[in-house]
């Protein structure tokens, strides 16, 4: 009897040892005050400065898987008028194949709250938050927001993603911005599976500058126009999202398709500026190859009969535009990215205009979103 008690008793300290080992596997994430258990799915509230004495929130959604891994964090809005990613992220997170994650994605739909509650890139003083990371306890209003989002949420991931659109009254084809000498970061750009993929240098104060300098790489995508749902970008984001946990190693391995999506690498690009004021007439639109010298819009006045011909500095893609009508002098009408052999770009280009919308796993509503 003694001796069947002491195998028992053994048998119950070496349960509780492999439990105790199991549960110590699993990083502690602390978000806002909240830990976060293994395989929960849960909105947290993150406190901002307040407005005019008006308590304001940084609402975060996290899911975190049974099994650790990777902590990624996707975010959007950091500036109030790129409303894409809102409805990404929205998508993205009802998606069932997120039950089998490994890992964590911290999702932030709105970052810049009182941006959009004004339906404005800035902050109410007129700063752009993206300039002023990773902030400052002391400083603006925009420097203590940033300061918060990047304690709390940049400094406890692994990667971070990031989704924009063009400023006001100009578009993006959908396109991913990284390092494309980082052979982490270009590998996820590819699987991301956007049209384009730029090249980009970091700017001072950006939310990918301070990320990188703190060791956590950004994926930067733009898509869309400002304070416009634009499908097809919302489509490929969504799906993008997936790719990238996908090669991340945070999602079981996909079928692969049978075509492969290869985005065409570019890394230069110029924004071309009016030459004149007046009204301007486009030949070519976003996504379109042009090449060098080629005619691609022409500025008049209302009543003149001068016109003036702006032409492609090079071949490349045009990656962005102007959308409204009247320009000045200097403005920004054409983003081209310089791509030397157009008829691949073209081709590429094509390919994703063709099956990028196809995929009815991303469509707009599903019969588990409707309240009857």
């Amino acid at each position: 009897m003694k001796i069947f008690l002491l195998l028992l008793g053994l048998s119950t300290f070496l349960f509780s040892s492999v439990n105790d080992t199991n549960s110590s596997m699993h990083k502690k994430l602390i978000l806002g005050g909240v830990e976060i258990l293994p395989g929960s799915n849960v909105t947290i509230t993150i406190e901002l400065p307040k407005l005019y004495n008006m308590p304001t929130n940084l609402s975060v959604r996290v899911l975190r898987g049974k099994i650790d891994g990777p902590t990624i964090f996707v975010s959007a809005a950091i500036h109030g008028d790129e409303l894409n990613g809102i409805e990404i992220i929205r998508r993205f997170r009802n998606l069932k194949i997120l039950e089998e994650l490994k890992g964590t994605i911290i999702l932030i739909p709105i970052v810049n709250v009182y941006g959009v509650m004004n339906q404005s890139r800035y902050l109410p003083d007129r700063r752009d938050l993206n300039r002023y990371f990773p902030g400052s306890p002391k400083g603006s209003l925009a420097s203590r927001m940033a300061q918060i989002f990047f304690d709390e949420i940049v400094s406890k991931s692994s990667l971070g993603i990031d989704l924009h659109t063009a400023s006001i009254h100009k578009s993006n084809i959908p396109q991913i911005r990284t390092n494309i000498d980082n052979e982490y970061t270009f590998r996820l750009a590819k699987a991301f599976e956007a049209p384009v993929i730029l090249h980009s240098q970091t700017r001072d104060g950006s939310l990918r500058a301070a990320a990188q300098e703190s060791g956590v790489p950004i994926l930067l995508y733009e898509a869309g126009e400002a304070l416009r749902f634009d499908e097809q970008s919302i489509r490929i984001g969504v799906k993008g999202l997936l790719n990238v946990l996908h090669a991340n190693g945070m999602l079981p391995d996909e079928i692969k398709q049978e075509t492969q999506k290869t985005p065409a690498v570019v890394r230069r690009s110029r924004w071309l500026r009016a030459s004149e004021s007046g009204i301007i007439r486009t030949v070519k639109a976003l996504g379109d190859t042009v090449s060098k010298h080629e005619a691609i819009a022409y500025i008049n006045s209302p009543l003149e009969d001068e016109i003036y011909l702006i032409h492609a500095p090079y071949d490349g893609i045009i990656i962005g535009k102007s959308e409204i009508p009247l320009v000045q002098e200097g403005d920004a009408i054409f983003h081209i990215a310089k791509f030397g052999n157009i008829d691949v770009a073209d081709k590429k280009i094509e390919f994703f205009s063709e099956q990028g919308i196809r995929d009815n796993a991303f469509c707009e509503f599903n019969d588990e979103e409707i309240i009857e």
